[in-house]
């Protein structure tokens, strides 16, 4: 029995954030619920609930607005992610370097006009790290892509 249990386990500590599991894996967790009351502008109610990352630095919030994120995109669906910075002095490009977690492999994309509306492509499903940075600031988030 104790083998079947460390086989589960194991299998699941595998799996956690592949492209086939949800979105919503306890290795890149997506919240479904209210946004910080700094990112809540524009949203009506304000207190809505809206898929979101937040920063680990807490100085971003990637709200998912295409969710599930999806690899390849699908053609009638983005993968739209709106950044919202807590800084409100943005006069830079967001720099995001995003890297697919247990690889090597690593993406670069750039908003051009800072935090704000994006459609963020990437080339395989799993959890990416993205490492950002936009007008001295520097934040890190987890969001998940799965297989379309």
């Amino acid at each position: 029995m104790r083998r079947i249990i460390l086989a589960a386990a194991v299998a699941l500590a595998a799996t956690a954030c592949t492209g086939s599991q949800p979105h919503d894996s306890a290795a890149c967790p997506v919240v479904e619920g209210a946004l910080p009351a700094w990112a809540q502008s524009g949203f009506t109610p304000p207190d809505q609930s809206v898929p979101h990352v937040l920063g680990a630095g807490g100085d971003i919030a990637a709200i998912l607005f295409g969710q599930p994120l999806r690899v390849p995109a699908q053609p009638d669906r983005n993968n739209k992610i709106l950044w919202v910075s807590r800084p409100t002095s943005v006069t830079t490009p967001l720099k995001t370097q995003a890297k697919l977690n247990g690889s090597d492999l690593t993406v670069d994309r750039e908003v051009a006009d800072g935090p704000g509306p994006s459609a963020i492509d990437l080339p395989k499903a799993g959890c990416w790290t993205f490492d950002l940075t936009w007008s001295g600031h520097t934040d890190r988030v987890d969001i998940p892509y799965i297989d379309a």
